[in-house]
């Protein structure tokens, strides 16, 4: 193993250059190789001879092995992640790969570079609707059992968490979105705020304020992150532009 070589996951934020940190992009620059699932790629330059590798939305471990590869081969490694790469990204995908991998790979120079999460530049966008105890939930159940994912849910609930859902629909589970607002609409009040967010920080953002009661799920697709208040959480309605929502700190 070369010592020169090296490991760094990297958060480009949700969508657009300003969200990108200083240390992202430092490290992208720095590096010989850059991998990441293709469309991610796409949103940053690369310089001549910096060595472009793009792989499809469910190829995780493969990145993350391949990753780990050129590192141990001494290549200067940038792998790319949307949002914050330790949040439902690719930060995990390495570590697991490192944990049923190569003995080798547990030495190797490896850091994580974190970014702006979708749900936190959601919440931005929308005022302060993360402001008391929250949760985060991905509706996928691609890794694990659906019935697992209505427990979260409800746990979430019944304790009146505000839920972040990350991944709630896409074209092979157009319905598990549907299944989680029957779930949630059982157990949270009606007149409870939710937020549908489309590529926030991208040309094609838009942000809705609805309630539990009102919401479509069809809204929904993977470029969507979705915000369902709790008890606490306040809409404050404006002559002009999309009303504020926040979730005061004072607990009832």
């Amino acid at each position: 193993m070369s010592e020169r070589g090296r490991l760094r996951i990297v958060g480009l934020g949700p969508g657009g250059k300003d969200w990108v940190t200083p240390e992202a992009s430092g490290w992208i620059a720095s590096a010989t190789d850059v991998i990441g699932y293709a469309p991610y790629l796409d949103r940053i330059s690369l310089r001549e001879g910096q060595k472009r590798h793009a792989s499809g939305n469910r190829a995780e471990m493969e990145r993350a092995r391949n990753a780990l590869q050129l590192a141990e081969e001494g290549r200067q490694v940038a792998l790319v992640s949307g949002g914050d790469p330790g949040v439902f990204a690719m930060a995990a995908a390495v570590f697991e790969a490192i944990d049923n991998g190569k003995p080798g790979w547990r030495a190797l120079d490896i850091a994580v570079s974190p970014g702006i999460s979708a749900m936190q530049a959601v919440a931005a966008r929308a005022g302060a609707p993360l402001g008391h105890d929250f949760c985060a939930i991905s509706l996928s159940d691609n890794l694990k059992p659906w019935p697992l994912i209505e427990k979260r849910l409800s746990a979430a609930a019944s304790a009146d968490f505000v839920i972040a859902l990350y991944n709630p629909a896409s074209a092979a589970r157009p319905r598990r979105i549907h299944d989680a607002f029957a779930l949630l609409r059982n157990l949270k009040r009606a007149a409870t705020p939710v937020i549908f967010a489309h590529a926030a920080g991208q040309a094609d953002e838009y942000i809705l304020i609805e309630t539990l009661a009102t919401a479509d799920p069809c809204r929904a697709d993977m470029g969507t992150l979705i915000i369902i208040g709790s008890s606490a959480t306040r809409v404050i309605a404006r002559g002009i532009g999309t009303p504020f929502v926040y979730t005061s700190r004072r607990a009832d």
